[in-house]
């Protein structure tokens, strides 16, 4: 069944697919496209009809990363849609999936590391996905009424950012295993800020 069903699909989505199989196992520097193009079950003619270059197939391969983050962000509107305050908490959930679950760590920070070009076309991928993520996190506080949005988004977007660094470099077990209660500690801290704020003085 799994190979009636490969056999369908159309060589740039198992292309693609392969190339973010091996990329997340061996990295991008450690992966050439004589292997993409066995694993998509192809050949670099092929590969190289499709994408002009590996760097092109890397940029193919964030913008797919890159729509499956805005899926997300998609889903958390709908799911609450009148209750900004909800999606944040929401957020932190979601965040704490792909930040302590993924032990493979997130794929847009990954690829930054490893490429050290700075002209490096996967770069302007990345850095546009880092950027749009903060932003978004940064509506929801206001959103939200935070009076600090712009210091709670900051404080969310390096907690889950750090997060994910411990994962690799401590486990599961480490730090990043109390992200949630951190992170909703925080949301607690700013809200209360509002409150106080907001009262009235005497």
């Amino acid at each position: 069944m799994e190979i009636a069903i490969a056999a369908t699909r159309k060589p740039r989505e198992r292309i693609i697919e392969a190339a973010c199989d091996l990329f997340r196992k061996h990295g991008i520097r450690g992966v050439g496209v004589d292997a993409i193009a066995e694993a998509a079950d192809t050949n670099k003619m092929t590969l190289y009809r499709h994408f002009g270059s590996k760097d092109d197939l890397v940029v193919a391969w964030l913008r797919e990363v890159e729509q499956a983050g805005e899926k997300a962000w998609n889903d958390l509107q709908a799911a609450h849609p009148r209750d900004p305050m909800a999606r944040i908490y929401d957020w932190v959930g979601l965040a704490a999936k792909c930040a302590v679950d993924d032990g493979r760590g997130c794929d847009m920070a990954n690829t930054a590391i490893e490429l050290t070009e700075m002209n490096h076309p996967a770069r302007r991928v990345i850095l546009e996905f880092k950027t749009r993520h903060r932003e978004r996190l940064l509506q929801l506080c206001r959103d939200a009424g935070i009076v600090d949005a712009d210091l709670l988004a900051d404080a969310l977007y390096l907690l889950v950012e750090g997060a994910r660094v411990s994962r690799q470099s401590v486990g599961v077990l480490g730090p990043c295993a109390h992200f949630v209660k951190v992170a909703e500690a925080v949301i607690k801290a700013f809200a209360n800020s509002n409150a106080v704020n907001a009262a009235p003085s005497v």
